[in-house]
């Protein structure tokens, strides 16, 4: 947590102009960034989220209000090669003022399978979807907390304990997870889009994705058949689907093979009138999981 200690001692840069209030204005690309600038920026912060709520962040375009917001902005947390409308309007208008949260933790691979027999290669991209992993989050969660401090150094301090304090969480959400995947009958499960290798690799699960990065990619007959063939060696009880993308591939597979079709949810949006936040979805994950599973 050397970056949350940091905070206390940060540098003064000169912020831009805020909103009324004395609030910075933070524009943050997307849900996850959104929710730990708010946890740790508390009154101190204006947030906008970039993504609507319901909608998917892949593919997001920017308005030209949504642009201008960018510019305007004391601090913009985004993840660079996850919105390509996002990273030009930071490169044109935010150089300054903008935090890349990839460079604060390095990213995965995310293989994009193709089917058996293909003879094209299977394509490589970096997968975004690092803040599925509570430890990997709270690394990025301390750098927001710094980024806001430099920016508004008279509430360092403030920032600094609502840094402490979210770090200290998503450690309790680890331990969680830890002690809930510990004891399971097996550790694979197949997802309906590439979306959970950081959280895969930190709790030694497999996951076998239905498509790639991208969460509306279709599938072919191949892909479809082989995906079966692993379910059945497997013996795979759950295939997950997200709650922003079509379920229609998830439960055919699950209806071929005689399993339940499930929610996993990648926590890339909120939907409209949802009461849930990162934590409430984190642990409904975990639960979904178990039961997969079959952990004691």
């Amino acid at each position: 947590m050397a970056a949350v200690a940091a905070l206390v001692t940060v540098s003064a840069c000169a912020p831009a102009e805020s909103p009324p209030g004395g609030q910075q204005a933070v524009v943050a690309a997307f849900y996850p960034l959104a929710f730990a600038a708010q946890q740790i920026g508390g009154a101190h912060v204006r947030i906008r989220n970039l993504v609507k709520p319901g909608t998917e962040p892949h593919d997001l375009d920017l308005t030209p209000h949504q642009v201008a917001a960018v510019a305007d902005a004391d601090v913009v947390f985004y993840l660079g090669g996850l919105q390509p409308a996002v990273d030009q309007a930071v490169a044109s208008e935010a150089s300054d003022t903008s935090l890349d949260v990839a460079t604060v933790q390095p990213l995965r691979d995310g293989f994009v399978p193709v089917e058996e027999g293909s003879s094209r290669p299977g394509r490589k991209g970096k997968d975004p979807h690092v803040w599925l992993d509570p430890v990997r989050y709270a690394a990025i969660s301390d750098a927001i907390g710094a980024r806001l401090a430099t920016a508004d150094p008279a509430h360092r301090a403030d920032y600094a304990a609502h840094t402490i304090a979210l770090h200290r969480r998503l450690d309790a959400l680890d331990a969680e997870y830890r002690a809930g995947l510990a004891n399971c009958r097996t550790h694979t499960f197949i997802v309906s889009h590439n979306a959970f290798g950081y959280l895969a690799s930190r709790y030694g699960l497999t996951q076998q994705p239905m498509a790639g990065l991208d969460p509306d990619a279709d599938l072919s007959a191949g892909r479809m058949a082989e995906l079966t063939r692993y379910a059945t060696a497997h013996h795979v009880r759950v295939i997950f689907f997200e709650k922003l993308a079509s379920p229609r591939l998830a439960r055919t597979l699950a209806t071929e093979i005689g399993a339940d079709a499930r929610v996993l949810d990648p926590i890339e949006g909120v939907e409209p009138g949802d009461r849930s936040d990162y934590f409430s979805v984190m642990r409904a994950n975990l639960a979904a999981l178990r039961t997969a599973l079959a952990c004691a």
